[in-house]
């Protein structure tokens, strides 16, 4: 499947409220070692854009495994990032800006203040930090660490990109903020469950 024309292109269409047409699976226009773009053009498998967009993708489906063992209030919050992550995707698969902005669905700032807002809440019934901790806990927990893992390896590849050429800045703040957010939700999932996090033992 070529992430830009076959994904992105039926998110366009979608975010215009015109039906989807029916989604082919393979394409066989990346078999020369390209992919197609958002908006036309292609480029390399192996370009930096599209590394950040599959970290991006990564991210997303690590949450997707921790969302397969939260509860539903969780699973509410994480299938919300989930499809955030899908809009960054959109954006990342273009690099026609002004294009994207009109056609593309918005990440909006609402976003990161939400994130913010639940990492503060969360801490309101956390017990303080008082060492490092490891990665682990309950299952859920556990999940939603390598998702933190994933989200921050995004994130550096995003850095990446934005050095060379011009981004969505939104994109990567709100990856910053994930990352955070996902190592809180995993301790707010160890507290839920009654199970310890993890210290780490020097």
């Amino acid at each position: 499947m070529e992430v830009g024309w076959c994904v992105y292109e039926h998110l366009k269409v979608a975010c215009h409220g015109d039906m989807i047409p029916a989604m082919k699976i393979y394409t066989r226009g990346g078999d020369d070692g390209t992919t197609g773009l958002v908006g036309g053009g292609r480029i390399k498998k192996d370009d930096l854009r599209l590394e950040c967009l599959g970290e991006v993708d990564e991210t997303n489906a690590s949450i997707g495994l921790a969302a397969a063992a939260a509860d539903e209030t969780m699973l509410a919050a994480l299938r919300i990032v989930q499809n955030e992550l899908f809009i960054i995707g959109s954006h990342l698969a273009t690099t026609d800006l002004e294009m994207a902005e009109m056609a593309l669905p918005p990440l909006p700032a609402a976003a990161i203040t939400r994130l913010e807002e639940q990492i503060d809440a969360a801490q309101e019934v956390l017990s303080p930090l008082a060492a490092f901790i490891l990665p682990g806990g309950c299952e859920v927990a556990a999940r939603l660490h390598l998702a933190r893992t994933t989200c921050r390896r995004a994130e550096r590849w995003v850095v990446r990109l934005a050095a060379q050429t011009s981004i969505l800045p939104a994109i990567g703040i709100y990856l910053n903020r994930l990352s955070d957010w996902l190592f809180v939700q995993a301790r707010l999932a160890n507290h839920l469950a009654g199970v310890a996090d993890v210290p780490w033992q020097k």
